[in-house]
Order: C-alpha cells, then structure tokens, then sequence
C-alpha cells in the first residue's frame, strides 16, 4: 500500500472516530450518522472491496449499535429505528456509488495506459520500418554502386598501365635526385596499389579478404605520413609522428591498414584549418578479456593491443554525426567532396582484423580516431 492509501485510510478513521465518540454521545440523535458518508467516499477512492466492504459494516455497526445507548424516551424508539434504517439504506448507496465511479476510473486509466502502451509500439514498429527502409537502400546503392565501380574500374585500368610506364622511364632519367627518386617511388608504390584494387574489384563484387600478419607499426604508419605530407604541407598543417616505445607488433595487412589510415588523414586533412596540427601517435596497451578473445583469429595468445591514434585540432563532428559516422553513404561534406564510403569501409576492415576503430569528438576542439588491432609483445610461435 502506497504512502497516499494509508494516509487517506488515517484521515478515514479519524473521522469514523468523531462519528463513533457522537453516537455514543447524543444516542437519538441520527444526523451524525450520516457523517459517515466522508469515510466511506474516502475509502472507495483507495478502490479495495475488501476495505470498502469492511467500512460499510463498521459504519452500519455503529449506526444501529445507537439504539442500544440507554434513553429516558422509549416512545421514540421506533422512530429512531427507522431514520437509522434509513442512514443505513444512504450509507450503502453511497457506497455502491462510489465503487462504481472509482472502479470506472481504474477501467479508464487501464486503458489509456494500454492505448499508450500500444501507442509506444506502433511508434516503434514504424521506426524499426524507417531503419529496415534505409537499410535497404543503403543495400540498393551499395549493389548499383558495385556495379558502377566494376565497369570504371576497367576502364580506367589501360591509362593506370600508362602512367606506371612513364613513372618507370622517370626513374631512370639521368640527373634524377635521391629527393626525386623518393618521390618518383612512392608514386610507384601508390600506382601499384591503385592496380591491385582495381584487380580486386574485378575479380570479385566484394573486396579481397585481409590477408595479415605480424607487422612493426613503422611499416603501417611511415609509408602513408610520407605520402600524405606534401598535402599537409601545402595546407600548412603539422603532421608528426609519437611513437612509443611499447607499441607491440600488429596484426595487419600493410595494404588495408594503410588505406584505412590514407582514409583517416585524409577526412583530418579536410577538417583541420591551415595552422593546425594532426598527429599520429603509435602505441600500445594491455588486452582486455574480450580484445583477447576477438584476436584469437591471430592463431597466437594476445597479450596486447596495438594503437594508432589520430588527433586532428579541426572543427569536430556534433553528436548526432558522430552516431551515424560509420553509415554507408553518411557524409557532412559537399557534393562531390565524398561519397559517404571513407569510414564505413575503414570500419569494415579493421573489424575485418579482429580490431576495432572508434571515434572521438567535439565541436570546435577536433576529433580523435583510435584504430586498435591485436598486438604482441614477443615475437610470434611458429604453428605447424
């Protein structure tokens, strides 16, 4: 019984008391009798039959219980017999009454409460149809857009074997500097790649499989801050590199893992105004139980998990961004900026690796993205 039943109770029986002291009082004297119908409404309104039930007897008890006060006029006895009767005749009306429109009440509030209840449920049926709708436009898009790439991709594949040729005869120009020569390599290196995806995307309508192993951070992180610094420096935003000395061998394809983080550097980039800074900080932790667990497709116990983290000091995502940054085709940027793809598939494939990838921010400080995967301390077993 809750806090306002008792204390509506209380109120009751105090005043059935008054009643009972009266009656006892001015025996032929029935108009305080009907006082009782105070208590008896109070009562109804905690809606228990039982404790209403009880009430009417008591107040019924009490009522004729007067005709037995001792009285010097006994002519009145039979009078007083019948207004009694007739309080006791109100008393119960009331009673009915008042259980009636109190029962009606809970009827009512039972059903609101279904109604609202039901309400509640239509409301989430419907989001759930919205988000099932999305989803498979999303799937409509993603399928009309693996097409779409199929047949670029092959077209584009002749011009690609053209530019690599001339890069070659580049490199073998006399008078080529160590400077040139690294830049001259690099773009080799980056037009290769360009090739090897083009050859995934038309061999299959999904991309190829990770294919990783154990690998020193350096060759993940050095090979894309090199390509992306002429950018940086051309926008005039720092790019530098912490790396911390227990930052453990990863788990990785060096292909996808640097494509994922030519993805990150590249949304810093656009987010970071000149003057700005990203860096790259590589590094290392302990393996949480359930990190453990995600690495055993390593086919080595995990002790560690390696980070890349990347903090840019640009415009920050909003929340309500921030949520839907992993959606396919989400993008903030303008026509024509991004397809919306970037961090979805840098999602994927680091999912892919047994790792995680998960993004930090707020608006007007800059975002913080934190690529984790399974990381070792000792050099791997051999299995056979």
């Amino acid at each position: 019984m809750n806090k306002r039943n008792r204390l509506i109770l209380s109120i009751a029986g105090f005043l059935c008391a008054i009643i009972v002291i009266m009656e006892v009082l001015f025996p032929l004297n029935v108009v305080g009798a009907y006082g009782f119908v105070l208590p008896i409404l109070l009562v109804a309104t905690v809606r228990n039959r039982k404790l209403m039930y009880l009430t009417v007897l008591l107040c019924v008890a009490v009522t004729y219980g007067g005709l037995f006060q001792p009285t010097k006029k006994k002519e009145r006895f039979a009078t007083v017999v019948i207004n009694r009767t007739v309080v006791v005749c109100v008393l119960i009306g009331v009673a009915y009454i008042g259980m009636v429109l109190e029962e009606r009440k809970t009827r009512e509030e039972a059903a609101r409460a279904a109604l609202a209840l039901q309400t509640d449920n239509l409301l989430r049926a419907n989001t759930q149809l919205v988000e099932m709708k999305d989803r498979l436009n999303r799937s409509e898009r993603l399928a009309a857009l693996g097409q779409l790439v199929a047949s670029v991709a092959h077209e584009v594949g002749t011009p690609l074997h053209s530019i690599a040729w001339h890069v070659h005869a580049l490199a073998e120009e006399p008078g080529v500097t160590s400077d040139m020569k690294k830049r001259i390599d690099i773009v080799d290196d980056q037009l290769n790649r360009v090739v090897r995806i083009i050859q995934d995307l038309l061999s299959s309508t999904r991309q190829r499989r990770p294919e990783p192993s154990w690998l020193q951070p350096d060759l993940l992180v050095q090979p894309v801050v090199a390509l992306m610094e002429p950018a940086y420096h051309a926008k005039n935003i720092t790019l530098r590199i912490e790396h911390h000395p227990d930052a453990p061998l990863m788990w990785a394809d060096a292909e996808k893992i640097n494509q994922v983080l030519v993805n990150l550097l590249t949304n810093a980039l656009a987010a970071t105004d000149p003057g700005g800074s990203v860096t790259v900080t590589v590094g290392g932790r302990p393996a949480t139980p359930e990190e453990a667990e995600a690495g055993s497709c390593t086919g080595q116990p995990i002790d560690s998990v390696g980070l890349m983290i990347l903090r840019d000091t640009g415009c920050g995502m909003p929340q309500e961004d921030l949520r839907r940054a992993f959606e396919p085709f989400f993008t903030t940027k303008t026509v024509g900026k991004g397809a919306g793809l970037g961090l979805f598939l840098s999602h994927e494939t680091v999912l892919a690796h047994g790792g995680t990838l998960s993004l930090e921010s707020e608006v007007g400080k800059g975002t913080t993205v934190t690529v984790a995967l399974p990381g070792l301390k000792s050099n791997p077993v051999e299995t056979g």
